[in-house]
């Protein structure tokens, strides 16, 4: 069998040429299955010289640090019970120029959304907080209030706050930097409020119903999509007049006869207001959306792992929709 050589001008065992020496390169998934301590290798995978180091795994040999961007979002709030507020969107954050450490590893959490309010003894039930490791924490959107003729209550507080049931429930606060408030003082006709969205404040009930927060356009993800919208407030069908819409970002819709609807999966937008059907009577809110972790960095080598990856318009994503690790 042939054996193949090296020249010394390629190979440099010693150290003190000017060549370079050659190491085993592969993927990700072709590293050796049963590795021993100082094996050292190119991964393709991820576009870097990795050392096997025992019980920690792969490293990489040099950590210097790359940045990423970011947009986080918190999942959304419930929508409130009858005549009722729109749920708040979750928080959102974004970022770039971050920088991040090869090999380290970041826990990605993704927040569920609210449930509805299925009486008018409580409000929409607020969304979960999402978070990227350290790097950004974000906070559920706050529960649609409820109605049942003269009682109310008011939307919750949270990354986005929702909106107050008819009459006169009040919207609950934001976070700053995450989100905006949710309308507030339907005191006549027959509609809640909107919830807050990332973007804009849900606009009050009261003749008409309130609309839902508008949400934020990103492109992280390499199209251009809304997340976080608000939910829109709920009403009466024995009212010519539909329930408030969501707004831009996945908002749910308010119910009229009908239950509010719930907020698109992956948005961390919030619930849709639950409606009042004459000769029935109230109905429920619609379920907050959950929320969503996306990074992108620049290049066509995938560095990181984590997520569903893809490589767009010169970039690399990693989309978390559920939580999960991401290791730089």
């Amino acid at each position: 069998m042939a054996i193949s050589t090296i020249s010394s001008a390629a190979l440099d065992a010693t150290g003190v040429g000017t060549g370079a020496m050659l190491v085993p390169s592969g993927t990700t998934a072709q590293r050796p299955v049963s590795p021993q301590v100082g094996y050292q290798r190119f991964n393709t995978t991820l576009g870097q010289i990795e050392v096997y180091v025992g019980s920690s795994g792969w490293i990489a040999v040099a950590a210097n640090t790359y940045s990423i961007s970011y947009l986080a979002v918190a999942g959304g709030g419930g929508g409130g019970y009858q005549i009722a507020g729109g749920g708040g969107a979750g928080g959102l954050l974004t970022g770039s120029g971050v920088s991040v450490t090869p090999g380290a590893s970041y826990t990605v959490t993704v927040g569920a959304g609210g449930a509805g309010a299925t009486s008018a003894a409580t409000t929409g039930t607020s969304g979960s907080n999402s978070a990227f490791g350290s790097i950004a924490t974000l906070l559920g959107g706050g529960g649609g209030g409820s109605s049942n003729g003269g009682t109310y209550s008011n939307g919750a507080s949270g990354g986005s706050g929702g909106g107050g049931a008819y009459p006169n429930g009040n919207g609950g606060s934001a976070t700053s930097g995450q989100g905006y408030a949710g309308g507030s003082g339907a005191t006549t006709g027959n509609f809640g409020d909107g919830g807050g969205g990332a973007g804009g404040v849900g606009s009050n009930g009261g003749s008409v119903a309130g609309l839902g927060g508008v949400g934020v356009l990103s492109s992280i993800s390499g199209s251009s999509v809304y997340y976080g919208g608000g939910g829109g407030g709920g009403g009466r069908n024995d009212v010519p007049v539909s329930g408030g819409s969501g707004g831009n970002g996945g908002g749910g819709t308010g119910g009229t006869g009908s239950a509010g609807t719930g907020g698109t999966t992956n948005t961390g937008s919030g619930g849709g207001g639950g409606g009042y059907a004459s000769g029935v009577g109230g109905q429920v809110g619609g379920a907050g959306g959950s929320g969503i972790v996306i990074i992108s960095y620049p290049g066509t080598v995938q560095r990181a792992q984590g997520g569903t990856v893809s490589i767009l318009g010169g970039n690399v994503i990693h989309v978390f929709n559920s939580s999960g690790l991401f290791v730089a």
